[in-house]
């Protein structure tokens, strides 16, 4: 029998479109579904990769903020309200999942921008040296698959640091401030991985969020993303080409309208095909699967019904799988309705039908 591939070795098959021993696997369950399934036997402590045989995945973060004091402003057994590092007041609910509620925003508008980019200049102490120098070796012993997480683009201005009316408003009115704040986010990231490689932290991929979509479509038009958002992933996704790593966007919402624009511009992966949106990772396949990873597109809200859940993946993970291309995840991640067992469930029929 042919030894394991480790998650390294899977993900770069996959990233070649070439078969791999099986689907590389991975989820993302909200903190309150981790609260869940401790409560239903997943032990305290546990190491998800072990429990679940989940691929590892090692995310690097750096810090592209204007670096505005972090402090707690109250704090109860119900809520914790808190400032971050891009000036945003945030209140958190400790019972409830989702996002937190957004009380301030310090970056309102181009003046109050240009004071948060003056703080955005790139520094060594903007990199958890100590934590790499402890884990990268453990990572690349474990055959991680290792990533730098990125930090712009619309999505992130709008839901962290601005405010989403005040962003989609800007996009049409103001387009050169909306795309110097992503771009000027971006180039510190790419300022900072330049620093890990000079040091000898070498990584497989670079993954952003940039949600561009709801239910019904795209959050705007299609000729304001091409001349706003567009030529900043164009960047990211070239530096990340020039340096031999992987560019993995993460957009939720229906935004099958983008996807020839992405191709076009060599993204690598895409995740995470929101069945309930409309996204249709099969049909993707079918037309961009050569190109294009997928990853994602199995819907979540089926995983407490086995009957259902197992009918949607032995029909749609054959054509996925077909000739590599695809990582299974749930099509957003996984709520606190779905039990520790359904869960488990999904998982092992993944691993049975993701076996090549």
């Amino acid at each position: 029998m042919a030894k394991p591939m480790t998650s390294a070795e899977r993900f770069a098959c996959v990233f070649d479109h070439k078969q791999p021993d099986r689907l590389p696997l991975l989820d993302d369950p909200w903190s309150t579904t981790w609260q869940r399934w401790k409560g239903e036997g997943y032990p305290e402590g546990a190491d998800p990769a072990d429990f679940f045989g989940w691929d590892r995945v090692a995310g690097i973060r750096v810090d592209n903020s204007p670096r505005y004091p972090v402090r707690v402003v109250e704090e109860t057994d119900e809520y914790k309200i808190h400032t971050t590092a891009w000036g945003t007041t945030l209140k958190n609910w400790k019972s409830k999942g989702g996002v937190p509620e957004f009380e301030r925003f310090t970056i309102t508008d181009p003046d109050s921008w240009r004071e948060a980019k003056k703080r955005m200049t790139p520094d060594p102490t903007r990199i958890d040296w100590e934590r790499l120098e402890v884990n990268y070796p453990k990572w690349k012993a474990q055959g991680a698959w290792i990533t730098v997480n990125g930090w712009f683009g619309y999505d992130v201005f709008a839901s962290w640091i601005v405010g989403y009316e005040r962003v989609l408003m800007a996009m049409i009115e103001e387009p050169e401030w909306c795309q110097d704040m992503f771009r000027t986010a971006l180039e510190l990231d790419i300022a900072m991985m330049e620093m890990l490689l000079e040091r000898g932290y070498e990584f497989d991929a670079f993954n952003w969020p940039d949600d561009l979509g709801y239910r019904n479509g795209l959050l705007f038009s299609l000729k304001t993303y091409r001349e706003v958002s567009k030529p900043v992933h164009q960047q990211a996704i070239d530096w990340c080409h020039a340096h031999g790593v992987k560019a993995h966007m993460h957009s939720c919402g229906n935004i099958m309208a983008l996807v020839d624009d992405l191709v076009e511009i060599g993204l690598d992966g895409l995740n995470p095909l929101e069945v309930k949106a409309g996204m249709d990772a099969v049909g993707l396949k079918r037309t961009h699967g050569a190109k294009l990873v997928l990853e994602g597109g199995i819907d979540v809200r089926n995983w407490n019904d086995p009957a259902k859940a197992e009918a949607e993946l032995r029909e749609k993970l054959p054509s996925l799988m077909k000739d590599g291309g695809y990582i299974f995840h749930s099509d957003h991640s996984i709520p606190e309705t779905i039990s520790l067992k359904e869960y488990q469930y999904v998982l092992a029929l993944a691993k049975k039908i993701g076996t090549y």
